[in-house]
């Protein structure tokens, strides 16, 4: 199954500053849930508190998922257990990103066999098909997304009727889960084992491919969009190829290691610690030459590479001979960012990770 290349991107493939808080510069947020609106079962500090104050603001909400699982009214109830206001109608899955895509190539009110749970069945009779668990009942298209009930059965019932000729469409191609255990099999996973069966590359859906974040937005409304995520090679990746810059939050997966060493397809624009990001203003990036050597300044803080490895001008190399996680503040972290980024660009080696010596790095909250 072939992943997504990023296309063009209207976002420059750096960090970006605003003036204004990020609420007031961009009308509507597309918001992931876990690992940004909460976390498990768990919450995410400050995600209440921002998530809400930007809408009183007068900024739209999005809530763009791939979990195919849940349908709208369920993840709504998740949010509002979590201090967070929301309405069905602004939540946006990847169940419902694989049946708009369903209808762009076959005729409303077919039958579809779904292989999935309640989400991925309520996304397909609110676009008008018919739904099926089996391929007895001649289905002209297979819908697949995670649940916890598919199994050999049901997966089986799929590969009969893809081979039957039914299209398949996956949700997403999630190839793990996080769980309180570890990483468990996801969407991709289980469409892999459907393709390895039938032979057949499905349409599929969700992130890291933009037209989750266009359909979003298009149901959203608002001209200047801001996505935000935390992970990048699924939330990010899908929103620069979309041309929407990203704010990353440090609440989930993707920490801030990962993120100064991004290949240009992953950087976000904006960086934060948590979802304050969202109602605060951003310091622009500045170029600087000191003694002909090039640093970048974001607030008060100014970083440079040097040798294989970055430098913070206030505080010397950044490394850790013993190990631990070197601890630095906020805008220390987005100047080591765009220090990295320009060392990578200037390198020609903006399509791969940055290959500078990177220690553990932990950010301080503000």
């Amino acid at each position: 199954m072939t992943m997504p290349q990023a296309t063009a991107a209207a976002a420059p493939a750096t960090l970006l500053g605003s003036e204004q808080a990020l609420c007031a510069a961009y009308d509507v947020a597309l918001l992931d849930l876990d690992g940004v609106c909460f976390a498990g079962e768990a919450r995410v500090p400050h995600a209440a508190d921002n998530v809400n104050a930007a809408r009183r603001a007068g900024m739209h909400l999005s809530f763009v998922t791939n979990n195919a699982s849940r349908a709208p009214q369920t993840v709504v109830d998740k949010l509002v257990a979590n201090g967070i206001t929301a309405e069905a109608s602004e939540v946006f899955s990847a169940a419902m990103d694989a049946a708009a895509m369903l209808t762009e190539h076959i005729e409303p009110g077919s039958t579809v066999l779904v292989v999935g749970g309640d989400g991925v069945r309520q996304a397909l009779l609110d676009e008008g098909f018919q739904v099926t668990s089996s391929a007895q009942d001649e289905p002209v298209a297979v819908v697949q997304g995670w649940d916890p009930a598919v199994d050999w059965a049901l997966l089986s019932e799929g590969v009969y009727a893809i081979n039957a000729g039914a299209l398949h469409v996956a949700t997403n191609l999630d190839a793990t889960l996080p769980t309180e255990r570890g990483f468990a099999l996801g969407n991709g996973s289980l469409v892999a084992a459907v393709v390895h069966a039938s032979g057949k590359e499905p349409l599929a859906g969700g992130k890291p491919f933009p037209g989750i974040y266009t359909r979003a937005l298009k149901r959203a409304g608002g001209t200047r969009p801001l996505a935000v995520g935390d992970r990048l090679n699924t939330d990010h990746v899908g929103a620069r190829a979309a041309g929407i810059p990203g704010l990353h939050v440090l609440t989930g997966v993707s920490d801030a290691r990962d993120v100064i060493a991004a290949p240009a397809t992953e950087r976000p624009s904006f960086l934060h610690t948590d979802l304050r990001g969202l109602t605060e203003p951003h310091p622009e990036p500045v170029r600087t030459e000191q003694d002909g050597q090039v640093w970048w300044r974001v607030g008060n803080r100014s970083a440079r590479a040097l040798g294989s490895g970055l430098e913070l001008q206030d505080a010397g190399a950044v490394s850790s001979p013993d190990g631990t996680p070197v601890r630095i503040d906020l805008d220390s972290y987005r100047a080591l960012a765009v220090a990295a980024w320009d060392w990578a660009d200037a390198q020609g080696r903006s399509g791969e990770a940055v290959a500078l010596e990177l220690p553990e790095i932990e950010v301080i909250e503000p």
